[in-house]
């Protein structure tokens, strides 16, 4: 009988180890073109195309920004990353991530710590920064909740809370095809590494 199989090939010929991930082993290609074909609400949102991780990752990152005025390139690149690891193990709504408990958990956090580290920030994310990512992540889900889940403002308030201090015509959702999706994940990506690099001289 053939081992049990914890890994996965991914576009770009890495092999990625579910159980035991290294970060030489992402690519942000690999993590663009996966983001861009996972859909966010199990796929229950309106319009032609899917509402992808991708763009919501890109949501969020800019979300972050509006409510941070200080944030660092750094902190912009982990709010970018924060729903990374779903490139390999998808998007599971809240609810079914609750009956999967520790297990899901823990594969989810280890996969988030190697794409960190591929990409030079801290394994383990401080409190505060989490928070404010968290904030912002909270923000984006009431306004997909809205304008594209079904959700009237009331219930999604009750979730999400109210997205206080943006403006709400300041977000207006409109689903893109995975490709643009990716290609629009992928500038922001690299917008932010040359920033970093440029301070640095590293990412």
């Amino acid at each position: 009988m053939p081992e049990d199989r914890a890994w996965q090939r991914m576009l770009s010929g890495r092999r990625l180890d579910l159980l035991n991930p290294s970060p030489l082993d992402i690519e942000i290609s690999d993590i663009a073109h996966g983001l861009a074909r996972v859909a966010r609400w199990n796929g229950q949102t309106e319009g032609d195309h899917a509402f992808s991780v991708a763009q919501h990752s890109l949501l969020v990152e800019d979300i972050f920004r509006m409510i941070v005025r200080d944030a660092t390139p750094e902190h912009s690149l982990a709010a970018l990353l924060h729903d990374a690891p779903e490139y390999v193990i998808g998007d599971m709504i809240s609810p079914f991530k609750a009956t999967l408990g520790d297990d899901y958990k823990s594969v989810e956090r280890r996969l988030q710590h190697a794409i960190h580290l591929r990409y030079s920030l801290r394994p383990e994310l401080p409190a505060a920064l989490r928070k404010q990512i968290k904030r912002a992540d909270q923000i984006a889900a009431f306004h997909e909740a809205t304008q594209l889940a079904g959700f009237d403002s009331s219930e999604a308030a009750r979730f999400f809370g109210r997205p206080r201090g943006i403006a709400p015509h300041t977000i207006r959702l409109v689903p893109l095809p995975a490709r643009k999706a990716q290609d629009a994940f992928l500038q922001r990506f690299e917008q932010i590494e040359e920033i970093i690099i440029n301070k640095t001289g590293k990412l």
